[in-house]
């Protein structure tokens, strides 16, 4: 029955985010705090973005009822760590809301962020140890706070940097938070320093994934004429890639699973965060990589994150969110299958490699249209150019490219005909 206290946890979570975002909706409206649009911004509209004050309000009241819930009291015997993180939540949310009002610089937020992270570290939640070929090595007490630090840091950028799409960060973070929880339940490393059954990662992830849930229906984008009412903004961005950074050093990070020497199983610990961020964790890898070259520093904004690529590719708002949702399921399920016994490996294998296949498919589908309209923009007279509403025209142009696949293949068709009309006639 330790499933019903959690399910709990997280239902006041999502109740407290979806009353908290509604409020924040309606003061950020009264009080017009919402900031101009952006040139590499997707809306077209100015919004909120202070949703991440309600995320961290959900966070605390259900902090707040768990330590009054007999089972859940238990994680509480070591206090000082859920005052880390509830000290770390409120400093990021404290700046990510700066920076959304005010527009900080890279530097300062960097410093909050390593700040926030160096509090739960000194507080002893810590990556205590690493996988190397062939053993498990202990790491010295500062290369633990060192490492957590960096972790930390690296996650919270790694989804911030994907925060562009409406849904996109809430959908992703309460996919791979809920994957990493059905692990966490059914893998157990033995007695903990909290309790046997209950422990501080699951309690956060539990209120995290509710967090998101009830913040989504505000942020999800039904259609063009009805988008995200509210965003997270940095603040809840960044607070979304605290918590489940967090929750992965606390329950991955301090205990050496049993036979990690066995194998690759005995590794999911490590290798399923990874695994379901690996969109954030790419494109957060690609855009550094991109501004250093450019000779920019790495936290300058930009519009090439891997959501404005897609929909220059062609997909929709909406598609291109559900592409990353799909990604990031494929990922956490193959890696979950990983854990059925004797043909784990093969299954999850199975389901990685043809889930992967798929992802790319529908993530390449457009080129193939948009290179049949490119062809035939290029090769047809001007007059059918601009009949279908095309001056100018460079392949090489991602903007351009955007433009000429907004026409569909029927009014390309309908302006080749009006030419074949006009040319018969004369």
């Amino acid at each position: 029955m330790r499933i019903v206290f959690y399910v709990l946890v997280a239902l006041v979570s999502g109740a407290v985010s979806f009353a908290g975002s509604w409020l924040i909706w309606k003061l950020s409206h009264r009080y017009r705090l919402y900031p101009k649009i952006r040139e590499r911004d997707v809306h077209t509209r100015p919004t909120p973005r202070l949703g991440g004050i309600a995320l961290f309000l959900a966070i605390a009241v259900a902090f707040a009822v768990g330590s009054q819930l007999p089972p859940l009291a238990l994680i509480f015997t070591q206090p000082h760590q859920v005052l880390a993180v509830l000290g770390a939540a409120l400093l990021i949310v404290l700046i990510g809301v700066a920076d959304d009002l005010w527009d900080l610089d890279w530097f300062t937020k960097l410093a909050g962020q390593i700040l926030a992270a160096g509090l739960i570290a000194w507080q002893g939640v810590q990556i205590s140890w690493l996988p190397l070929p062939g053993v498990v090595a202990s790491l010295a007490p500062y290369q633990s706070v060192a490492l957590t630090i960096f972790v930390i840091v690296l996650v919270m950028n790694a989804v911030n940097f994907i925060d562009g799409l409406d849904g996109l960060v809430a959908g992703v973070a309460t996919i791979a938070s809920a994957a990493f929880f059905v692990y966490g339940y059914y893998v157990s490393y033995g007695p903990t320093e909290q309790s046997d059954y209950f422990n501080l990662a699951q309690f956060i992830t539990a209120a995290l994934i509710g967090a998101c849930v009830g913040f989504l229906p505000w942020n999800f984008r039904r259609d063009d004429e009805r988008p995200a009412r509210l965003f997270m903004g940095d603040s809840g961005a960044l607070l979304v890639g605290l918590l489940m950074a967090t929750s992965t050093v606390a329950l991955a990070g301090q205990n050496v699973p049993a036979g990690a020497r066995e194998g690759l199983v005995a590794l999911i610990p490590v290798i399923l965060p990874l695994a379901v961020l690996i969109v954030p964790l790419a494109d957060f890898a690609l855009a550094i990589l991109r501004r250093l070259r450019a000779g920019k520093s790495p936290f300058s904004a930009d519009r090439k994150h891997l959501h404005h690529r897609l929909l220059d590719m062609g997909h929709s708002h909406r598609h291109a969110v559900m592409i990353f949702y799909a990604w990031t399921a494929v990922a956490s399920v193959g890696m979950l299958l990983f854990l059925i016994p004797e043909q784990g490996l093969l299954i999850g294998g199975l389901v990685l490699l043809g889930g992967f296949l798929v992802c790319a498919i529908v993530t390449l589908a457009p080129l193939s249209r948009r290179k049949a309209i490119e062809a035939a923009v290029q090769s047809a007279p001007p007059a059918v150019a601009a009949d279908a509403g095309v001056t100018e025209y460079d392949p090489l142009d991602a903007a351009a490219g955007a433009a000429v696949i907004e026409h569909t293949d029927a009014e390309a068709a309908e302006a080749l005909q009006r030419l074949h009309e006009k040319e018969a006639s004369s």
